[in-house]
């Protein structure tokens, strides 16, 4: 006994056999060896006792290690949540409004949502959106790219795994899935599951319960789940390159976010939005962009999307030096996408060839100097006399 707690029975027993007479003086050893069982089971009890109690410390500091973790973890996605601005969906046009309808419809809901689009659409950016307005929004939104993870660490990276459960785990790991318990699991580029991991993903989406790796032990979780692609689904399971099952279970309500070529007439205002956030950042200030390039950025296929637009209009705020947004219009055409549409090419070398022209006649012909044409378009003067020369640029033209 330990602390008036019975802990268990120390028993002793003898088979040696006396006779009547030997009975009485055995009686009395027997007292004698009570006595000293009586001490050992004290010093048994205490140990046993000391080692219930250093078990239950252990487990109780393996419970909050893992809490502890878990918090971290959460807390790492909240700070990244928070950093992000739910307004960049940017745009006014009828495809843009039609997408953002469909939002509003299903994010009050639990329904699975498969967002389909080009890369660079902004496919990010909706499953926030769907996020932020569904009941789930104090929760944490946690994302995972499954192109960007090994297929070998997918696994783990989705069901999280405890220590020692493969080469490499030197300690537990709180996968995504976990994590996103009350809020919302991303999946983007959901095409790139390994065929061997979607029967699993398919059974936690379907029980709401999964195991870690190298553990036992079901953990129920309530997730809302948001997928993406820019692949063709339906073709690669008509290929046996995706499992229906799931292709089905990720399509219950699918969304599709136009590409930027079929909303041109949003890309001045995306000009405007990227430009006035990243000269911000570096101290700039701009007010205005050349008409001709933004005819030429409404024209271009952007065949990266808005992304493309996005890198193309930080570049250009690095180079301006003047009021005037100087949009570097050539770089938009690469040797490839120039053989394939020779129109693209003769339709932003005129754009550049105007802008070029613009600007010096408002510097009446100067090339050179602070005030020069060079400086304000953000080259070298040499750079801008190549350009001129083959655009053709002569002094007659301005």
């Amino acid at each position: 006994m330990s602390r008036g707690r019975v802990l268990g029975t120390l028993c002793a027993a003898s088979t040696h056999e006396v006779t009547a007479a030997e009975l009485v003086g055995y009686q009395g050893r027997s007292l004698l060896n009570l006595r000293l069982l009586g001490q050992v089971a004290n010093q048994v009890a205490l140990a046993v006792d000391n080692a219930e109690a250093f078990h239950q410390i252990a487990e109780l500091k393996d419970k909050l290690a893992e809490e502890k973790g878990t918090l971290a973890q959460e807390k790492l996605y909240l700070e990244e949540e928070l950093a992000c601005d739910f307004d960049e969906i940017v745009g006014e046009s009828a495809a843009l409004k039609r997408v953002l309808k469909q939002v509003e419809t299903v994010a009050n809901t639990d329904a699975t949502v498969l967002i389909q689009g080009e890369t660079g659409t902004g496919k990010e950016l909706i499953a926030r959106a769907i996020h932020r307005l569904s009941p789930r929004r104090d929760h944490t939104f946690v994302r995972l790219n499954c192109a960007a993870i090994p297929s070998g660490l997918l696994e783990s990276e989705l069901f999280g795994h405890e220590k020692g459960a493969f080469t490499g785990a030197i300690m537990q790991k709180i996968g995504r899935l976990e994590l996103a318990h009350l809020g919302s699991l991303f999946l983007d580029e959901v095409g790139d599951i390994p065929l061997e991991l979607q029967p699993k993903l398919l059974r936690a989406f379907q029980e709401k319960e999964f195991e870690r790796l190298g553990s036992t032990r079901t953990i129920p979780v309530d997730v809302r789940l948001v997928a993406a692609t820019n692949r063709d689904l339906a073709k690669m399971v008509a290929d046996k390159q995706f499992r229906s099952d799931l292709y089905y279970r990720f399509k219950v309500f699918p969304v599709t976010v136009p590409p930027l070529r079929e909303r041109s007439e949003d890309i001045p205002l995306l000009v405007y939005y990227f430009g006035q956030r990243h000269a911000q950042r570096m101290n700039k200030q701009f007010e205005s962009v050349a008409p001709e390039a933004m005819e030429a950025l409404k024209r271009w296929h952007w065949p990266g999307n808005v992304r493309e637009l996005e890198n193309l209009i930080e570049r250009a705020v690095i180079l301006s030096r003047g009021k005037v947004l100087q949009v570097p219009l050539a770089e938009l055409i690469s040797p490839v996408e120039a053989q394939a549409d020779p129109r693209a090419t003769s339709s932003l070398e005129t754009a550049d060839r105007e802008h070029i022209l613009g600007v010096l006649r408002e510097t009446k012909g100067v090339i050179g100097g602070p005030q020069g044409g060079a400086t304000r378009l953000g080259l070298k003067r040499t750079t801008l006399n190549s350009k001129m020369r083959k655009l053709g640029i002569t002094r007659k033209d301005y």
